[in-house]
């Protein structure tokens, strides 16, 4: 543990919640079973990647799925909010999650390519920067930096299942508002709206919705940023209007029609990919910029979103 990193966690965070994080990431980070949302972990194993890279070779589709990776679409979505107050119609938060860039380099380099230009208010990366669950990190940071190079401030972040606490105050160096169980004030104007950010739900199980909404007011329009969505009971029972996620990667192999054959969550399949909603709650689940596990995609392309929020 670099002792600069941890005085600097201990600094931004309090030392007890600081040591706590990064105990629960010494104990759990590269455990297999039992830990988590999820009783197997895939993604913690050294033989997974070997097995899912031999059954597309097997069939025919491995260099397909690989070339797939590099073509990034932008998606374009619009909700409309009775609650959004009047000023922030048509307010535009551009989207990104799971780069995973150490694996997925090509796939960024387009990224970059995509937002130069792009008009947007605000910028959100929900989660999984690294590649690999656990080991170095400084590649991973290097690969964020190249894509925040492109980005537009004010950028906010939450951590995923990927991510180690220690990356955090690299990441603000860059220039990204980590959200870690915190939230912020947007304000234009007179009017506000409230971006709350927890920590990782799915693996290391730190999230702490009721600290990230504490000073949210009552009737306030109010977004979550989560990597997962699997917290969409206790996000709409707080009163969130929008919660944005990733995680899932839409299944990233799938069958013809985006039909995933797997989804690492816990949560229904309707919420894997795309807009959905549950109660007053609106949720958007991300299929992720990069690939996780083995750089591959099959009917199911690599996506950057831009979000319009629009009064009605």
């Amino acid at each position: 543990m670099d002792e600069n990193i941890l005085h600097q966690l201990e600094r931004r965070l309090g030392p007890l919640h600081a040591r706590q994080r990064l105990g629960i990431e010494a104990d759990h980070e590269a455990q297999v079973f039992g830990q988590g949302l999820l009783f197997f972990n895939l993604e913690n194993t050294a033989l997974g990647p070997a097995i899912i890279e031999g059954v597309l070779k097997l069939s025919g589709l491995y260099w397909r799925a690989r070339k797939n990776t590099e073509r990034v679409t932008v998606k374009r979505n619009e909700m409309k909010f009775a609650a959004l107050p009047e000023a922030f119609d048509g307010y535009t938060i551009l989207h990104i999650s799971d780069m995973h860039v150490e694996m997925s380099e090509a796939a960024m380099a387009h990224v970059g390519e995509l937002v130069d230009g792009m008009r947007y208010d605000l910028c959100v990366l929900t989660g999984d920067y690294r590649g690999r669950t656990y080991g170095p990190f400084d590649a991973a940071l290097d690969g964020v930096a190249k894509v925040t190079a492109h980005l537009k401030q004010p950028i906010y972040g939450v951590l995923g299942n990927h991510d180690t606490i220690q990356m955090v105050p690299a990441m603000e160096a860059m220039g990204i508002r980590m959200l870690l169980n915190e939230c912020e004030v947007i304000a234009r104007g007179d009017q506000r709206i409230y971006l709350a950010g927890i920590d990782d739900a799915h693996f290391f199980r730190v999230d702490n919705l009721e600290k990230a909404a504490s000073q949210i007011p009552r009737d306030a329009f109010s977004i979550l940023l989560s990597h997962t969505p699997e917290i969409y009971r206790q996000a709409a029972h707080a009163n969130f209007d929008l919660m944005l996620s990733g995680h899932t990667h839409g299944g990233q192999l799938c069958l013809p029609g985006s039909i995933p054959i797997k989804l690492e969550a816990v949560l229904p399949r309707r919420m894997g990919a795309g807009l959905w909603q549950y109660g007053t709650m609106r949720g958007y689940t991300s299929v992720g910029a990069g690939s996780s596990v083995v750089p591959v995609r099959l009917n199911c392309p690599p996506e950057i979103t831009l979000h319009c929020l629009r009064r009605g």
